[in-house]
């Protein structure tokens, strides 16, 4: 494999740049930089389904900046071991495989972190790993300052103290998921471990169902009745994005669109939590309905509720009504 920071500089620039890393086989840097890792979207995970999303960060704790390489293809930057609480490894995932052992360039550019700051990134860990069965399993990743150059370098960097290693997560699997009604899959209630179904009920009881769940903040339940790919593309800047998406660059839109709603990043009018609401008027003809809730919220700064009015639209397939977009009119305080 060849290295190169751009296409026009072959390898003697990365060359150049591994004697300024002082991080790569640094003892001050197993101390001093924090490699750590987290669930980007924590959920259910099924065996052969959605993206298992981890967000990577790299912290550093020292008094000088920290540079490293990371490159296009992550693969020769980070790797991922996932072992069985038997302490038996999980067989590589094949396309990592392939990347490994392809002669090609590799294309990298340097980060640097300053004193204080840090650098995240998330990763797949399904692009790293096969997973053939349900269980619970224990994962690690780590870091390759100066890329990952094959599996004995990678073996003798480790071994020398030139790998960053990141804290343990633990992964449980379930079985796939078992169709429901009409072939919609059914979800899984985290706080009881009952199989939620979507039931054919009317739009204000399908409304009336989404607002008690996030009062209760029971998220599985909040999102079962919403159309997130519908409210993912109701922007217009995010429907361009989607567009251009592949199949799995939108199952990634869509995780982080749900992780960024329970974080209240965005859409935070839908998330927010009334502690109040009173379903005004519902109006629905065969396939699409409206639903007219008054909510009231309380402002903890303030000794003062805020009251809204939402209109929210709904569209029913395969008999279920779900929630596909919603407007917003400020009514004032009380």
């Amino acid at each position: 494999m060849k290295y190169s920071k751009y296409r026009a500089l072959i390898f003697i620039t990365g060359a150049l740049l591994f004697n300024r890393i002082p991080a790569f086989g640094a003892e001050t840097a197993k101390r001093d930089i924090d490699f750590t890792i987290r669930f980007f979207d924590k959920r259910i995970y099924y065996v052969a389904e959605d993206p298992i999303i981890v967000q990577v960060t790299v912290a550093n704790n020292t008094p000088q900046p920290y540079r490293f390489h990371l490159a296009d293809e992550r693969v020769f930057s980070v790797d991922f071991d996932v072992r069985t609480v038997s302490n038996r490894s999980i067989e590589a995932a094949d396309p990592l495989i392939r990347k490994r052992s392809t002669s090609q360039q590799v294309f990298f550019r340097e980060i640097i972190v300053e004193s204080g700051e840090s650098f995240s990134f998330v990763e797949d860990i399904r692009d790293y790993v096969k997973f053939s069965q349900s269980g619970a399993f224990v994962v690690q990743a780590r870091l390759f300052p100066g890329l990952y150059r094959g599996k004995a370098s990678a073996e003798d960097a480790a071994q020398n103290g030139r790998v960053l290693e990141s804290n343990r997560l633990s992964l449980n699997l379930r079985p796939p998921s078992i169709p429901g009604p009409a072939g919609i899959p059914l979800e899984m209630d985290v706080e009881t471990n009952a199989v939620l179904v979507r039931e054919k009920l009317p739009p204000d009881e399908v409304v009336q169902y989404t607002l008690t769940a996030r009062q209760k903040s029971q998220w599985e339940k909040f999102f079962l009745y919403l159309d997130v790919e519908s409210l993912v593309t109701r922007d217009g800047a995010r429907r361009r994005q989607w567009l251009a998406e592949s199949e799995e660059g939108r199952r990634m839109m869509i995780s982080r669109y749900r992780s960024e709603l329970q974080n209240a990043v965005i859409d935070g009018d839908i998330a927010t939590i009334p502690t109040e609401f009173t379903i005004e008027r519902t109006a629905y003809g065969t396939e699409e309905g409206t639903v007219v809730v008054l909510e009231k919220f309380r402002v903890p700064t303030g000794n003062y509720t805020e009251r809204k009015r939402y209109t929210y639209t709904l569209q029913r397939r395969d008999g279920i009504w779900t929630i596909v977009d919603y407007v917003v009119l400020n009514l004032g305080t009380e």
